[in-house]
């Protein structure tokens, strides 16, 4: 399976040339980008363009790794190799290394059998539709690879991860002296990724004492990476078990965030920016926030609460991105744990997230569940339909004229905004299915307004023959 969308060039190892990330495909998408970053340089540079690349810990990450340097190289492009390391560290060095450009290598969430090019530009942020379009482009057109002496050369640096935690404890916001006061026992589940690095050098830098829970970056994932509280169990028995004050859950490449609670409950990954959100804008005396269109509404209501105002975007953090800007807005991110603040850099960072949350418990000064309690108290269903190949868009509009009670956004998808709650169905950017997201006062409500939902979509399908 192999899927390009705005969130990067993602695919299964193995198989045919075409129909995964198999070794012509990253060398082909590599080729593209290289031609890319070319057309981005001013006329007459003289010099060879600069990219920064790192990779979470997945077993196929070493294997794409030296495709992809080797490519690049032989396209006339020097890398700086960072070797493990974390999504938003990678968005961090190639400014930091006043590079052209960055990939990260991995498939973020997706299990093991996945792996990803998710490809930057000279600021450290995801290449726009456009952009991405045109490294397509370029990848079919097949461009001339580099004489010998053109040749890229390669640098390894492996300080990144420790100049990121430095970044994060300087942050204006964060409070690492009142942190390190408290003493907060963490259990941490980094998936078997290069979470596992990161984030205990960040909480022991605050100190923390941390209780590791798969935290060794060997890529056979202990779980499905998602986080999700199905996944997490381990992550919630160990909080129990040593007392700790939270968990702390990281997908593999470290942009997603979720928490567990003193009693092994489950925060909600959807809450992690709320109550980041919560903090900021109580900092800053108030300001606007953004989420994708599949988040809560509690940043909605938070936001409000502090006299700012709330902009949802289409899913994908590009999307999020331009609308953070585009509203001044002080704090966005997605609902999945994803925690964008724009001070640090446009990108999520479960490192920026956990200092924040951290240093919201400080202010607080009660415990993880107390501070669940005091946000409004909704509850979502997240469902999946297997994305067929046709019939999708005609059956989403039919659908979406079956509800003229609802208010309706079709920016991404469609999403219903009824006065029990909301229900959004969308294409995933990540995985071939049809995510269907729903939210209402309670669980079981949450589910079966998906459900409803859900039957309905694929009894249109089935009148389509789909």
């Amino acid at each position: 399976m192999l899927i390009v969308s705005i969130s990067g060039i993602r695919g299964t190892i193995g198989g045919p040339a075409g129909s995964g990330l198999t070794p012509p495909d990253v060398v082909r998408f590599a080729t593209g980008y290289s031609a890319w970053l070319r057309e981005q340089m001013p006329a007459g540079e003289g010099r060879r363009p600069l990219v920064v690349i790192g990779r979470d810990a997945r077993l196929s990450g070493s294997m794409v790794r030296d495709l992809m340097v080797g490519t690049l190289t032989a396209c006339g492009v020097d890398v700086i190799d960072c070797g493990l390391s974390t999504t938003p560290t990678v968005e961090l060095a190639v400014p930091g290394e006043g590079a052209d450009g960055g990939i990260i290598l991995t498939a973020s969430h997706n299990p093991r059998q996945w792996n990803a090019l998710k490809l930057l530009n000279a600021t450290g942020e995801f290449l726009s539709a456009e952009s991405g379009a045109r490294v397509l482009a370029l990848a079919d057109a097949a461009p001339p690879y580099a004489e010998v002496d053109d040749l890229g050369q390669t640098t390894t640096r492996t300080d990144w991860i420790q100049q990121h935690v430095a970044h994060v404890l300087a942050l204006r916001h964060a409070q690492p002296d009142a942190i390190r006061a408290r003493r907060f026992k963490v259990a941490v589940d980094a998936v078997n990724s290069s979470g596992g690095i990161a984030m205990p050098m960040l909480l022991k830098a605050l100190g923390c004492e941390v209780i590791p829970v798969h935290c060794e970056p060997t890529g056979d994932f202990a779980h499905n990476p998602e986080p999700l509280p199905a996944h997490l169990t381990d992550l919630r028995e160990a909080v129990v078990d040593h007392g700790c004050d939270l968990g702390i859950s990281v997908d593999p490449d470290v942009d997603r965030l979720a928490f567990v609670d003193e009693m092994g409950g489950w925060f909600g990954e959807e809450y992690t920016l709320v109550a980041v959100a919560d903090y900021i804008l109580g900092r800053e005396g108030g300001g606007n926030t953004v989420s994708n269109l599949s988040s809560t509404r509690a940043l909605r209501d938070v936001t409000e609460r502090h006299g700012g105002a709330y902009t949802a975007a289409a899913v994908g953090e590009v999307n999020v991105v331009e609308a953070i800007r585009s509203t001044d807005a002080v704090i966005g991110g997605e609902g999945n744990g994803g925690v964008i603040y724009p001070e640090s850099h446009a990108g999520r960072d479960a490192l920026v997230g956990t200092a924040f949350f951290l240093s919201k418990l400080c202010d607080f000064g009660g415990t993880v569940s107390a501070l669940r309690a005091t946000y409004p108290n909704y509850e979502m269903s997240k469902d999946k339909l297997a994305l067929p190949e046709t019939g999708v868009d005609e059956a989403l509009a039919a659908l979406r004229d079956a509800h003229p009670e609802a208010d309706i956004n079709d920016v991404d998808g469609v999403k219903f905004d009824l006065a029990e709650g909301w229900v959004h169905l969308r294409r995933s950017n990540t995985e071939p299915i049809i995510r269907i997201y729903a939210e209402a006062a309670s669980s079981d409500a949450a589910k079966a307004l998906g459900d409803r939902f859900k039957l309905e979509l694929q009894g249109l399908l089935r009148d389509a023959g789909v």
